[in-house]
């Protein structure tokens, strides 16, 4: 049995979950999205996740589907797809008209969801910790907006892959921000910084709840402005998303952070957030 999606109120194989071409979220990136990890067959902090999505659509006046039918949907298509460790992929277009730079009233949005199966983050990956790359953010002032226009970030990804880095590492005048698809953490002189929540950075679920376990670990943290010098000098860096999880940084731009071996506050955390995905 194939892969089915979920589009615009029907679940259909994914062969036949097209979208026309005249779609915004394909001519002008005019679209929202969300991605959602999913541990023994139940959504991880759902309810935040579609906070964060009705803020994204408002920020930019697009109208979304009711709640309750985007969590029946995605029940049904983990059902379907007969998945129980997965991550659901949600995007909201502006919806189909005739491309002009004006945005037309009153048609529909477009509503694809995609499932699909998740391991567990590879334990080589932070046993050993990763490598990461500093690269100038040049991505727009609406970071905060989980918007379908990726292209710096992909280019970022792409740039930090080539010199052998598992991550890139935004940094805006002098300020490092976040990850090209991850929010950053950095253990500075005991305490733990990450960038505040505003509109430089998409302040991510798995970084609320590593901010939840690092503080009920006991851990020093501030959700403050810290600079590239800063980050040089950092016992402990790490990276959270809603795929890696908490994935220890050992290198950036060649120079190893603290001994260059995962850290046992980034290791405690991790092991804290994985026992609250089971918990939860």
């Amino acid at each position: 049995m194939g892969e089915t999606v979920y589009l615009n109120g029907a679940f259909v194989p994914i062969e036949k979950a097209l979208v026309p071409v005249e779609d915004r979220g394909y001519q002008f990136a005019d679209g929202i999205y969300e991605v959602i990890r999913v541990y023994g067959g139940g959504p991880f902090r759902l309810k935040p996740h579609l906070d964060r999505l009705e803020r994204s659509a408002s920020a930019i006046e697009l109208s979304l589907p009711p709640r309750a039918e985007i969590e029946a949907a995605a029940d049904e298509l983990l059902r379907r797809n007969n998945l129980t460790e997965a991550g659901i992929y949600l995007q909201v277009t502006r919806g189909v008209a005739p491309r002009q730079h004006l945005i037309p009233e009153g048609i529909a949005p477009t509503v694809v969801m995609t499932a699909r199966a998740v391991s567990a983050p590879n334990a080589e990956i932070w046993q050993r910790g990763v490598k990461a790359l500093t690269v100038p953010d040049g991505r727009w002032e609406l970071c905060h907006v989980k918007s379908v226009g990726l292209l710096f970030n992909t280019l970022a990804k792409r740039q930090a892959h080539r010199a052998g880095a598992f991550e890139a590492i935004f940094v805006r005048d002098g300020i490092v921000t976040e990850g090209s698809s991850s929010n950053l953490f950095a253990l500075i002189d005991g305490v733990l910084f990450t960038h505040p929540r505003d509109n430089h950075i998409l302040a991510g679920i798995t970084r609320g709840a590593a901010i939840e376990v690092a503080e009920q670990l006991g851990h020093p943290l501030r959700e403050e402005k810290f600079t590239n010098d800063d980050l040089r000098r950092a016992q402990e860096v790490f990276f959270s998303s809603s795929i890696v999880e908490i994935v220890p940084v050992v290198s950036i731009d060649g120079r190893p952070v603290g001994r260059g071996v995962p850290g046992p506050v980034t290791l405690g955390i991790r092991e804290a957030f994985e026992a609250l995905t089971k918990k939860e």
